[in-house]
């Protein structure tokens, strides 16, 4: 049997209507971000940077679905790759370009993001940073500023439908279908599916493992 893919004429009339707003509605976004498009390509020539990052805070200030579509916008030009309906929650900020987020995630409000790649269908909840790696700042010189020492840049890995809980900080990858709880700090790689807690995260569950049984002598029977 040949399966066919679903097209406009077998969608309900309200899907057809709702998805064609939201076309107009993306298209309308790229407009208005234009100039901000154009300045940040612009800088870009002088600096990899650009003004990535000023915008990235500027546009984070806008409420709402509108805001997000705004953002999302600026992101789809600006960035590395950004999906165009995935949905970017108020006050958050992107600090580097090299970024790419994927079909249908959801970001929360408030987080902090750095460097990483996003899978698609993955959560993102409010107050979470992604850290661009775990060695931004080398501190080995007891005789040299913190600051001055420098440090490495790395991109993180979210990989795909997983779900990233409120306040968590994540500065190793985290790889596909894994559960991430709230307030717990990624210090090391994370693997699928996954359920991690704590700080530093450790695996408490897996998402396909059978509950485990007591055995102990006081347990049997």
């Amino acid at each position: 049997m040949v399966e066919t893919k679903p097209d406009a004429s077998n969608m309900p009339e309200k899907l057809i209507i709702k998805s064609s707003l939201k076309k107009l509605a993306r298209g309308g976004a790229v407009l208005v971000v234009a100039p901000l498009i154009i300045c940040d390509a612009l800088a870009r020539t002088l600096h990899p940077e650009g003004t990535f990052s000023g915008t990235s805070q500027l546009l984070s200030l806008f409420p709402g679905k509108a805001g997000s579509y705004l953002r999302v916008a600026f992101y789809r030009f600006a960035m590395q790759s950004c999906a165009a309906d995935c949905f970017i929650g108020f006050g958050t900020v992107f600090s580097q370009r090299n970024t790419t987020i994927g079909r249908a995630v959801y970001i929360g409000p408030q987080c902090n993001i750095g460097a990483c790649s996003i899978g698609e269908d993955s959560l993102i909840a409010s107050g979470v940073h992604i850290m661009s790696g775990s060695d931004q700042h080398h501190f080995d010189s007891v005789d040299v500023p913190i600051q001055e020492q420098g440090g490495e840049y790395a991109a993180v890995n979210v990989g795909v439908d997983c779900w990233i809980g409120n306040g968590a900080l994540v500065m190793a990858s985290v790889e596909d279908k894994t559960i991430v709880g709230a307030g717990a700090v990624v210090s090391r790689s994370l693997p699928p599916l996954s359920i991690a807690v704590g700080n530093p995260a450790r695996i408490v569950k897996s998402r396909i493992q059978s509950p485990v049984c007591d055995s102990s002598p006081n347990n049997r029977t």
